[in-house]
């Protein structure tokens, strides 16, 4: 069954995901990458749009700004990038799921499961795909940051699909993935240097 999670997210509906799980946005979301991120919490600022049982999207969106904004491209960005920022920024602004490209640290983690919160990941590559997604930009905050900077609000429904990567249980698929591979090195290593052996002899 398809899961499509409408805005604003309940905790049961965060209680209900597992690192894996599928799942699509419908409602307003927020875009945000460093400088938001640095603003909510390192210099104390609150965010303009509320974000309680909220989406905040790492992204940088390309619009063609104008009368009416348009959207052109919206992929996600490393979300590694935000992880000095990311718990506070979850226990200041209520935010339930957070969305971006690859894994993040073991802070975000732990904040996922305090705070009931998940992270998921969005397809990379596919940011012309995803603002067909959007169906109107909503509004725009901090506009001086620059247009990847700023905060975008973007109505959206079915967004995705998004791959939970990080649940409020402990589930984290990027370290699980980091550990079965660590466990499996040995095994696929091994082989490998054997077939080589006779090439690889110092004289």
């Amino acid at each position: 069954m398809k899961k499509v999670l409408t805005l604003p997210i309940r905790e049961e509906d965060i209680e209900a995901l597992h690192a894996g799980d599928v799942v699509y946005v419908t409602g307003s979301i927020a875009t945000g990458r460093d400088d938001v991120h640095r603003r909510v919490t390192a210099e104390g600022m609150d965010s303009p749009f509320d974000l309680h049982g909220g989406v905040i999207f790492h992204a940088g969106p390309i619009v063609r700004e104008g009368e009416v904004d348009q959207l052109i491209s919206v992929g996600p960005t490393s979300s590694i990038r935000m992880e000095a920022f990311q718990a506070q920024f979850i226990a200041k602004t209520g935010v339930r799921l957070i969305i971006g490209k690859g894994g993040m640290g073991p802070a975000t983690a732990e904040a996922c499961q305090k705070y009931k919160a998940v992270h998921c990941v969005a397809m990379g590559g596919c940011a012309v795909s995803a603002a067909g997604q959007v169906e109107a930009i909503e509004g725009c905050f901090w506009r001086e940051l620059g247009m990847p900077e700023c905060m975008w609000i973007l109505r959206v429904r079915e967004f995705g699909p998004l791959v939970v990567s990080i649940d409020a249980h402990g589930g984290d698929l990027f370290a699980a993935t980091r550990a079965q591979a660590a466990a499996r090195r040995g095994t696929c290593q091994e082989p490998v240097e054997d077939s080589v052996k006779d090439y690889m002899t110092v004289e």
